[in-house]
């Protein structure tokens, strides 16, 4: 139970001792959630502090997230299963606001099995979770290619058509997989009904769109998925389906659990809670930048409804913010420097870091190379040494500088406790840094918009411009650093200044993919203060 909220600072300087709380490691339910457009790089934190819970849940979205985690040097990508997974003594629960593909889930069981051959009895999937089918991955690519211009750029993993099921009351839950009769009936039910309204040709109809309301149509989703190859999962009509399902009860049957009683018998047990976000705060379908947002809640009250608690329960709750900004995808983006196909202009920056070289498969030009005194662009730069490429689409991130602006409002909305700054490394060797600290209004510049604000259409995001503050870089190479005191002077500047600009205390800071490379921070410092406030405007 929460003793004091540091929300609630009134001046005070955040106590010493109470800096476990706020990283998560004393707290007793802690909840770690994306702060930006996602990819914050979550799963570093929750994989350190799954290390001592006794339980690890995921509460929305499904396997449009990427969690990708490097133990012992081995690489492990998690689409669904939450990261306490690498944990042999923790139990995960997938809660009720998680839509689920069950034949995802097994592939990431089954590459579990060399680190632990009794993964599948840790995890625990709720009744009332939604089951996400096939045919829900085919319809979103055939919505998907019928926006055309208006594409929202999502996925494709089927995420929004299952939680359209969801809210129009035709979706099958997890508990349905126990009374298996009733399941068979309602899932021959629900691929009629998505055939019915999706498999005829439409006038406008792409050749994709074509192909794949055959495939929906012959339920022939091995096709839908690799049409040269059928190499990439799926079946073969309705009744291999079905078949698929029957087996996947038999495997899953002790695993499917009343989620609300679990936590909550965990909860009165003293036993350590671990939550994690998928997405991130503007990916919110409400306070997120819509339409080009997830299909669920993945700002803080998604916890509550997604896994069933009352907000009291929550004891801390960790932004994790990554020290540039990044988004895939379509929609305006404030502090954009480079987009997906590296077409804009860029921001030309001198390199004075050590001299790296990158491999880039297929790539036009070749390995990326920065040297000492060259000149770079920084968007692509952030691109390439942060290996910025999704782990759920293998699609090339936009970057542009920290947006300040942004995170203040996703700390409205989430009441962040203590943030977390990932990929601090991927600066290195930028001779100055921008930060963007505030929005004005294209017509109205003299102007700043009110702090944690932040445009509800994409209109009038558009018309915003950034307020910029440029910083001293650093040139040493941090990713071997493995405490805060060992970070160059500038680099903890970078650190200490975005937490007065927030307003909240930096409890982690990210400096490389290892476990180790995630560096505590106990800076003291008085919540508050005037030193925390945006500089004010020049005088005239």
């Amino acid at each position: 139970r929460r003793v004091r909220r540091s929300a609630d600072r009134g001046g005070r300087t955040v106590a010493m001792a109470d800096m476990g709380r706020l990283s998560g490691e004393d707290s007793r339910f802690c909840v770690v959630l994306g702060a930006q457009w996602g990819d914050e790089g979550k799963g570093k934190l929750v994989d350190i502090l799954a290390q001592d819970v006794q339980l690890c849940a995921r509460f929305n979205g499904g396997a449009n997230a990427g969690h990708t985690l490097y133990v012992d040097g081995k690489k492990y990508a998690f689409h669904l299963l939450p990261c306490g997974m690498i944990n042999r003594s923790c139990k995960n629960l997938i809660g009720n606001g998680v839509v689920v593909h069950v034949p995802t889930l097994m592939k990431e069981l089954d590459a579990l099995k060399e680190f632990d051959h009794r993964a599948v009895e840790r995890v625990f999937i709720s009744t009332r979770a939604h089951i996400l089918f096939d045919s829900h991955q085919i319809i979103d690519g055939i919505l998907e290619a019928e926006q055309g211009t208006n594409s929202i750029g999502t996925t494709k993993r089927g995420i929004g058509p299952c939680y359209s099921a969801k809210a129009i009351r035709n979706g099958l839950r997890f508990g349905d997989l126990l009374h298996f009769d009733e399941f068979e009936r309602r899932l021959r039910e629900l691929i009629a009904w998505s055939q019915k309204r999706f498999c005829d040709p439409r006038q406008k109809d792409t050749p994709q769109q074509t192909e794949l309301r055959k495939a929906l149509k012959n339920y022939d989703t091995q096709y839908a998925f690799d049409p040269e190859n059928r190499a990439k999962g799926g079946v073969v009509g309705i009744e291999a389906e079905i078949a698929r399902y029957k087996e996947y009860a038999k495997i899953l049957r002790a695993q499917i659990v009343d989620s609300v009683t679990l936590i909550h018998e965990d909860i009165s047990r003293g036993y350590k809670v671990l939550v994690e976000g998928a997405n991130a705060a503007l990916l919110d379908i409400d306070f997120g930048t819509y339409p080009f947002v997830t299909s669920s809640n993945t700002t803080v009250g998604g916890v509550c409804t997604g896994l069933g608690v009352p907000p009291q329960k929550i004891d801390t709750v960790i932004g994790v913010v990554k020290a540039y900004t990044t988004r895939v995808g379509h929609g305006p983006f404030p502090t954009e420097l480079q987009n997906e196909m590296q077409t804009l202009e860029d921001h030309v920056e001198e390199y004075i870091g050590p001299e790296v070289t990158m491999t880039r498969t297929g790539h036009a030009s070749g390995p990326y190379v920065l040297k000492a005194g060259q000149k770079i662009r920084v968007g692509e730069m952030l691109q390439e040494v942060g290996h910025e490429y999704g782990t759920t689409t293998g699609r090339r991130r936009r970057c542009g500088w920290l947006d300040i602006a942004l995170v203040k409002y996703s700390a409205l909305v989430n009441g962040f406790d203590s943030i977390n700054i990932t990929k601090l490394d991927v600066l290195t060797g930028l001779k100055t840094i921008r930060i963007a600290i505030s929005y004005r209004n294209k017509q109205m510049t003299e102007v700043r918009l009110p702090r944690g604000y932040f445009p509800s259409h994409l209109e009038d995001l558009k018309e915003v411009v950034c307020e910029y503050e440029t910083l001293e870089g650093w040139s040493e190479d941090i990713s071997r650093c493995t405490s805060w005191e060992q970070l160059p002077t500038n680099a903890k500047k970078y650190v200490m200044r975005i937490q007065e600009l927030l307003d909240i205390p930096v409890s982690w800071v990210g400096v490389g993919p290892e476990r180790e490379s995630m560096l505590k921070v106990n800076i003291p410092s008085r919540m508050g203060s005037p030193l925390m406030m945006i500089p004010p405007l020049p005088k005239a």
